[in-house]
């Protein structure tokens, strides 16, 4: 098998390790893309290209998030990661587990680790590798790495919910959720709300955006979703459901099927718990061709004024 074989039967693999320390769709692929250039630039034997290239990226990738930590200080707004509608790493025997590591709510959970700690954790804990190759890759001894993981483990278990749902359960909860929201059926959607739900959104500035980033309350997130569903459908919006991040969640489209955003659901306890809009355009473009948010915004409250939906 030439390097180039070997490379692109590999890829897969680096890019769900890149994603998964970074949180953006574009930083990883280029740091696997980095990779290739170092491994086609190397002389270097080695004995598995796996181990080697598993190293390289998340050494890169390490790096990467080092200065994108800084940057997302700066942010504007809440900050989330960008949607993933395909994670490209199969494993049958693994897919639930490997689901689980790409939502939401667990990246953002991964943003509380140090860069060292969120590659150990993604190596061992979501890809297995073992504390020989974790240690080769990030470049410490295995002592340090069992310590990395231990605390990396400590923050994530403390930081999940007690009670998650299936996935079965997951999934059609949130099909009823789609089909109400659609419907503007207020009953149905807030007896599938927890109380205390969030709807929050990350526009980096760069869209419309709700005052403080998000609303909370189930009767204010409701009155949200019921007072804007209508009119985005008259003005020819859809809402297609999908799963984004490995999570019941749906792509927002306009009249011409550019993405406005990506929702994703967090479930908990039989309810829902946290809804997150990646409304940001600048994390859209591998959805597909982005729409222009503003606008979508402004023709929707004109067709909701226009049929007098103001009360």
């Amino acid at each position: 098998m030439t390097r180039t074989e070997e490379f692109e039967e590999l890829r897969p693999l680096l890019f769900s390790i890149a994603y998964r320390i970074l949180g953006s769709v574009a930083e990883a692929e280029d740091a696997v893309q980095e990779s290739w250039l170092r491994w086609q630039a190397s002389e270097t034997e080695v004995a598995s290209a796996k181990s080697y290239l598993s190293a390289v990226v998340t050494r890169v990738s390490i790096d990467v998030l080092r200065s994108a930590r800084v940057r997302r200080e700066a942010y504007v707004g809440p900050w989330f990661p960008e949607p993933l509608l395909t994670d490209p790493y199969e494993d049958p025997e693994r897919s639930a587990e490997l689901a689980d590591s790409l939502s939401m709510a667990a990246l953002l959970l991964l943003e509380r680790l140090t860069p060292l700690e969120r590659a150990v954790f993604v190596l061992r804990e979501v890809f297995g590798f073992d504390f020989p190759a974790v240690a080769a890759a990030v470049g410490r001894s295995e002592a340090a790495c069992r310590k990395l993981a231990t605390r990396a483990r400590h923050h994530m278990d403390s930081g999940r919910p007690r009670f998650e749902a299936d996935r079965r359960e997951r999934d059609e909860l949130a099909e009823r959720f789609f089909d109400a929201f659609r419907e503007g059926d207020v009953d149905a959607l807030t007896e599938m709300l927890a109380a205390d739900v969030q709807l929050v959104g990350d526009s980096g500035g760069k869209a419309p955006q709700w005052r403080g980033g998000g609303v909370s309350g189930a009767d204010t997130v409701v009155r949200l979703l019921v007072t804007l569903v209508a009119p985005f459908v008259r003005i020819g919006g859809v809402v297609e459901r999908h799963e984004v991040n490995g999570q019941p969640g749906a792509i927002f489209r306009d009249r011409d099927g550019r993405v406005v955003n990506t929702w994703t659901l967090d479930v908990v306890d039989g309810r829902i718990q946290t809804i997150r809009a990646v409304v940001n355009p600048d994390k859209l473009g591998h959805v597909g061709p982005v729409a222009d948010a503003w606008e979508t915004v402004r023709e929707t409250y004109r067709a909701r004024r226009d049929r007098g939906d103001e009360g």
